[in-house]
């Protein structure tokens, strides 16, 4: 499946973009059952829970990192070339690696929004370019939890990382003063839809006022070449990578190319 070119100009442009069923509903209903059965895996090896119940951070996200090297399903949708292809044809890059995926469940409850942020900052990448794929297993709206983006955001550059648990206001640094927060874009989602957004593209989720869990799989892909820039990370630690080479092997798999 090839992008039309109005889907990966507004990408170029606004840093954002909604793609409709890039999955059939039967892909999707089948990585739905995937990602239910790795959250509430207390056996996994791998996969990584970045908090537990009850904690800050779980509040605002309850996260499980790198699914895909311990359930079948989740690496068949994690590796997904069809998904992995648009996220080269927006990018324009002619290769796309898998940096990692992570299952997010936003609870109901004493649900927290997340707060406006990039991604980037948080990544051990030299060059800019990585984005993420973000998608729901259902509809999703301003109740449950749905994004917003700010256009054109990602020409500002890496900026300081926020901290999601004790947010700074991004909106208040001097580099981003000229910014009119009023200019921000929800997406709300019906299911069969998902987006893409460049790490360095200012976003948001509102909390979840619903009474389930909203469940996302977002993936985190980033174009061929991309070199390590040493800087600790969960997914890189230990893994013998050399600062300033490029990322390569298969916990990083090359998925595309052209």
């Amino acid at each position: 499946m090839q992008l039309p070119q109005s889907k990966i100009d507004f990408y170029q442009t606004n840093g954002f973009v909604q793609i409709d069923n890039l999955l059939t509903p039967a892909e999707l209903d089948e990585l739905s059952g995937a990602i239910d059965e790795v959250m509430l895996d207390s056996t996994a090896e791998v996969a990584l829970q970045t908090d537990k119940a009850g904690g800050n951070y779980y509040k605002v996200l309850n996260q499980r990192v790198n699914t895909w090297r311990d359930h079948g399903v989740m690496a068949k949708f994690s590796l997904n070339e069809k998904i992995a292809r648009a996220a080269m044809e927006l990018s324009g890059a002619s290769g796309i690696r898998l940096f990692h995926d992570h299952a997010l469940w936003k609870m109901p409850g004493d649900s927290k929004p997340t707060p406006w942020h990039q991604d980037f900052p948080y990544w051990p990448m030299h060059e800019p370019g990585a984005l993420s794929a973000w998608i729901p297993m259902h509809d999703v709206d301003e109740e449950n939890g749905c994004m917003m983006f700010v256009p054109g955001t990602q020409n500002k550059g890496k900026l300081t990382g926020i901290d999601l648990v004790n947010p700074q206001d991004i909106f208040a640094f001097e580099e981003n003063k000229d910014i009119n927060r009023n200019t921000a874009v929800k997406v709300p989602l019906k299911k069969g839809q998902m987006t893409f957004h460049n790490g360095l593209t200012f976003h948001y989720a509102h909390a979840n006022k619903s009474s389930q869990p909203r469940r996302v799989l977002a993936l985190i892909f980033f174009p061929d070449g991309t070199r390590f820039n040493g800087k600790p990370h969960v997914i890189t630690d230990g893994k013998g990578l050399v600062a300033d080479e490029p990322f390569k092997g298969g916990l990083f798999p090359l998925i595309v190319k052209k």
